[in-house]
């Protein structure tokens, strides 16, 4: 089987900087509508969540899109909404009892490519019932996602107007968590995959090891930005010493404005590390909490 990160080891810089953006809630406005429609009515059905389904629903969607988990990948989104969920007097004065998920915790401790190719292979070896219904659930809501998102989504206002501004002087790559083949059909759909270089998914493992594998001995670490709407992106550019650009969730639309009028600028002539960043990322801190409002 070939190597899903050959493309990011084999990449060869066209430009002096790398620009690597998130996709989901970040380039595309996909991450209301595939966690409320697409990824919770899944999770409530395969993990028979029904008789908790309100609190279930208000679980999942801080963690995935009002928190500071916001953007993580999938299985360990599942995994925090159910500590939540299960914390809650409500749901204990129900006597109700999540699934048991040992082998699941276990596995995101160790592995680092989080997505159904890498869960399949641990499947056919090991007869957990676990991981099987995990796998049952994530390719659920995968063609559940098709049915629903399909390829009709627009990006952002300014998005693809910052696209074309940043290829003239930067190589660009999708980073994102989402799987490679969903990415695929958003970024063509919308004749956006033409601005990257490479789409980068889940099956190519976490968003630091994507930013490294493309850019080690290839750029200088302030001529590398990324930009995203969760604070896991943030992350993904600090350990690779990289700077960060946030989409703000909610003023998407100004986000992407402010990027293509000011910040792309900054970034390229050297004036946006030091005040610049840290006045956006105070900005975007703000809009992400990490107790939930029932708490």
């Amino acid at each position: 089987m070939s190597d899903p990160t050959q493309p990011l080891r084999d990449h060869k810089p066209s430009h002096d900087f790398l620009i690597c953006i998130d996709s989901d809630g970040c380039a595309f406005d996909t991450m209301e509508l595939k966690h409320k429609e697409c990824f919770i009515p899944n999770i409530i059905k395969f993990w028979g969540l029904q008789a908790v389904s309100k609190y279930a629903r208000e679980a999942a969607e801080f963690v995935n899109l009002y928190s500071k988990w916001r953007g993580i990948n999938r299985f360990p989104a599942l995994v925090d909404a159910f500590d939540l969920l299960i914390a809650r007097p409500e749901v204990r004065a129900r006597g109700f009892s999540l699934p048991d998920i040992p082998n699941l915790r276990k596995w995101l401790e160790t592995e680092s490519k989080l997505g159904n190719p890498a869960l399949e292979a641990y499947c056919a070896e090991h007869d957990h019932e676990d991981m099987h219904r995990a796998l049952a659930w994530s390719k659920a809501v995968n063609v559940t996602v098709g049915e629903i998102v399909g390829e009709g989504l627009p990006p952002f206002p300014y998005v693809r107007e910052s696209l074309e501004k940043a290829g003239a002087q930067a190589d660009l790559m999708v980073c994102s968590a989402t799987p490679t083949g969903a990415l695929r059909e958003e970024w063509e759909g919308q004749d956006l995959a033409k601005y990257v270089f490479t789409i980068a998914g889940q099956e190519q493992g976490k968003k630091n090891e994507h930013i490294a594998l493309a850019s080690e001995g290839r750029y200088e670490k302030s001529h590398i930005l990324m930009v995203g709407d969760a604070p896991g992106d943030r992350k993904a550019a600090e350990a690779n010493g990289a700077l960060f650009y946030p989409i703000n969730p909610g003023h998407e639309d100004a986000s992407w404005k402010r990027f293509h009028e000011e910040a792309l600028d900054k970034f390229f002539a050297g004036e946006y590390a030091g005040a610049y960043e840290s006045a956006v990322i105070a900005e975007f801190e703000e809009y992400l909490p990490d107790t939930p409002p029932w708490k």
